[in-house]
């Protein structure tokens, strides 16, 4: 009766996790001249493996047509850029890396990352498909190959010479439409000596945070630490530690070796563990509960934009990442709610939302419009994004953040 089989060990899937409905691409911006022309749409539901616990959505588009012509760039957040920052300054530290080390990064965008490295004087390599953020790369002195990371690509690199002592792999895992070529090329590249850091956002975070925003299309899967610890046993890879993180709503930076590696493994990995098995993140019950506060939240939503517009309310938002486009359309939001919204990366401003067609305008246009809310839809950035609108409060605008519960900031 299954009509998709797992990514990772092909069992079939016939269990839903979450039906958000017909939704675009998340990140199919339009230019305006476009606006009235077919918008393909494509199921977003989310199903669940009995067998591997894998939550994922089946791939409706080749990666090529996602990432080629990627229009996010990393550096546009400082709190990203200081996460980066503080990650490279520990890993320095934590794997002793120094001048005859080489650091690789897989899905390495704008060379956000890898600057901190390099400035450290430790050799750098970054792997990007996307061709606007390689070139950004390597305009700043990075050295990186545009191109998808796997088997081959890892055979390549080792062909060279490449032992990296420290390969990594931040947020890309769950894009990826074939695990088990990926983490393969993670298995051939690294060394014996080496290690492999991978950050992604944590499945227990996304049911308890209600974050159904934070699935689409691109993110092809979700991941808990049990299903990630069965994908790299089944390719003689080992996870030793993990940390978690705040970042995107709740995150897991995992750390990885081979499988004959002397890492032992951390108690934090024990305590995770408990507490997955606790939440029964594997169970239809957790996934049903789930369901019914996705919708209970979408309500909550809807409710406050169009009461909003009833008082006579202008409600503007912040930001155009591809969580928010899952949100707007998920939630049936319209130009008559939400008029436009801002965003600093200049390769998005001018174009329109996917589905909402809100239109994409520079932070000034915000400030000019001084509206009574600010929507913020990349919610993790929520603290970063006050701070820099602290204009919005002195005509008494407040802020409003949909995660995890519908907050209004003053």
């Amino acid at each position: 009766m299954a009509r998709h089989r797992c990514r990772f060990c092909t069992e079939g899937l016939d269990e839903t996790f979450v039906d958000l409905g017909l939704s675009p691409l998340a990140n199919s911006f339009i230019p305006p001249e476009w606006a009235d022309a077919a918008e393909p749409t494509y199921p977003l539901h989310a199903l669940a493996c009995r067998a591997c616990g894998l939550v994922q959505l089946p791939q409706f588009e080749p990666a090529a047509n996602i990432f080629d012509q990627y229009l996010y760039y990393s550096s546009y957040s400082e709190s990203w850029l200081r996460h980066a920052e503080a990650y490279a300054a520990e890993m320095i530290a934590r794997a002793k890396l120094g001048a005859e080390s080489e650091v690789i990064e897989i899905a390495s965008n704008d060379g956000y990352l890898l600057q901190y490295f390099q400035r450290a004087g430790i050799r750098a390599l970054g792997v990007e498909p996307a061709s606007g953020p390689a070139a950004t790369a390597i305009a700043k002195g990075i050295q990186t190959r545009t191109c998808y990371f796997g088997r081959d690509t890892a055979i390549a690199l080792r062909a060279e010479g490449r032992r990296p002592d420290l390969i990594v792999a931040n947020n890309v895992l769950p894009h990826v439409p074939d695990i088990n070529d990926f983490v393969a090329g993670l298995r051939i590249l690294l060394p014996e000596t080496g290690r492999v850091t991978l950050e992604l956002p944590h499945l227990l975070h996304l049911i308890e945070g209600i974050q159904f925003d934070t699935i689409y299309h691109e993110h092809l899967s979700y991941f808990s630490l049990a299903t990630l610890q069965t994908v790299f046993r089944a390719h003689a890879l080992r996870v030793f530690d993990a940390d978690e993180l705040p970042t995107h709503g709740g995150s897991l930076r995992l750390h990885v070796c081979t499988e004959a590696s002397s890492q032992q493994p951390s108690p934090a990995l024990d305590g995770l563990q408990r507490r997955e098995a606790a939440a029964g993140l594997d169970q239809p019950a957790t996934w049903r509960g789930f369901r019914e506060k996705v919708a209970a939240k979408r309500e909550m939503i809807r409710d406050f934009l169009v009461t909003a517009r009833r008082a006579g309310k202008t409600v503007l938002a912040y930001g155009a990442p591809a969580k928010g486009n899952t949100l707007l359309n998920y939630c049936g939001i319209t130009r008559e709610l939400i008029p436009f919204t801002v965003d600093r990366n200049p390769h998005k401003q001018g174009l329109l939302l996917p589905g909402t067609h809100l239109p994409v305008r520079d932070p000034t246009a915000l400030v000019a419009a001084r509206p009574d809310y600010v929507f913020i839809l990349p919610w993790n950035l929520k603290d970063e994004i006050i701070a820099q609108l602290a204009e919005v409060r002195t005509w008494g605008g407040q802020f409003v953040a949909p995660a995890p519960d519908l907050t209004i900031v003053s």
